[in-house]
């Protein structure tokens, strides 16, 4: 049962996230990859203001791809991609 519903869901999903689209964006400005690095390492504050203020945590318009990587790769330097909640054992053999 579960997997008639993944398998009607998921395509019902794509149809309709395929209509949607995007308005032009405006200017030649935009942010791009820095500006993305520089707003996923302080996405944390970002949240935190704004709740308090008129402030965006992630860009929009923006350069697409390139904008997105940087976002996440900012957001992982700064949350430390889960490192310190992985514990490596060392076992020697012999």
């Amino acid at each position: 049962m579960m997997r008639l519903v993944l398998a009607g869901g998921l395509p019902l999903m794509l149809l309709a996230t395929g209509c949607a689209h995007q308005p032009p964006a405006p200017g030649s400005d935009l942010p791009g990859f820095f500006l993305g690095l520089v707003q996923g390492y302080i996405s944390l504050f970002s949240l935190i203001a704004s709740l308090f203020f008129d402030v965006r945590i992630y860009a929009y318009p923006n350069s697409g791809w390139w904008y997105d990587l940087g976002f996440v790769l900012g957001a992982m330097a700064f949350y430390g991609s889960g490192t310190r909640t992985y514990t490596y054992t060392y076992r020697r053999w012999g």
